[in-house]
C-alpha cells in the first residue's frame, strides 16, 4: 500500500518537525501538529506560511514525546506492505527519527516522488486539488492529500 507522506518544519538548515501527514491510497488518514517545536528555529517562510494554519484540525496536536507510539499505533492499522510516497527527503527524515530504531514491521521502504513534479499533469492536479475550498498549501494534511 502506497501512504502518501508530507512534514513541515522550522527550517532546512536546523529542522525541527511542526506537523506530519500520512494519507494511505484507502483514505486512511494521520495527521498530527506538535506542541513543544521551538518556535524560534522557524524561518520567515514557515512564519509566513505555515504557523497561521496550525491548530485548526481537531485533535491533532500532541507532545513531541507522545508522537512515536500514535504513529506506530496508526501503522498497525495498515496492510503488511507499506511503501511511503513523498517528493521531499527530508519528510523522510524526520519520519524515521520519530519512530526511532522501532520502525513498523509493515514499513518496506520509500517511494521518490520528487522525480515526478515535472510530469504533465502533476503540477495541474496540486494545484487544482489546494484551490478548493479550506485546502491551502503549505500544510501537511493538505499537501499530503
Amino acid at each position: 500500500m502506497l501512504v502518501f507522506l508530507d512534514t513541515e518544519f522550522t527550517d532546512p538548515i536546523d529542522c525541527e518537525l511542526i506537523s506530519i501527514a500520512l494519507v494511505a491510497e484507502d483514505g486512511r488518514k494521520f495527521y498530527a501538529e506538535v506542541l513543544d517545536f521551538d518556535r524560534s528555529k522557524c524561518n520567515q517562510f514557515v512564519r509566513a506560511a505555515v504557523l497561521s494554519q496550525l491548530s485548526k484540525v481537531e485533535g491533532a496536536e500532541v507532545v513531541r514525546d507522545e508522537l512515536p507510539s500514535r504513529l506506530r499505533t496508526w501503522f498497525t492499522e495498515l496492510p503488511d506492505d507499506v511503501i511511503i510516497g513523498c517528493d521531499n527527503f527530508t519528510d523522510w527524515e524526520l519520519l524515521i527519527d520519530i519512530l526511532g530504531d522501532e520502525l513498523p514491521s509493515n514499513l518496506r521502504g520509500r517511494f521518490d516522488l520528487g522525480n515526478w513534479l515535472g510530469l504533465p499533469g502533476w503540477k495541474e492536479a496540486g494545484t487544482a486539488y489546494h484551490e478548493s475550498p479550506g485546502r491551502t498549501w503549505h500544510h501537511a494534511l493538505h499537501d499530503a492529500m
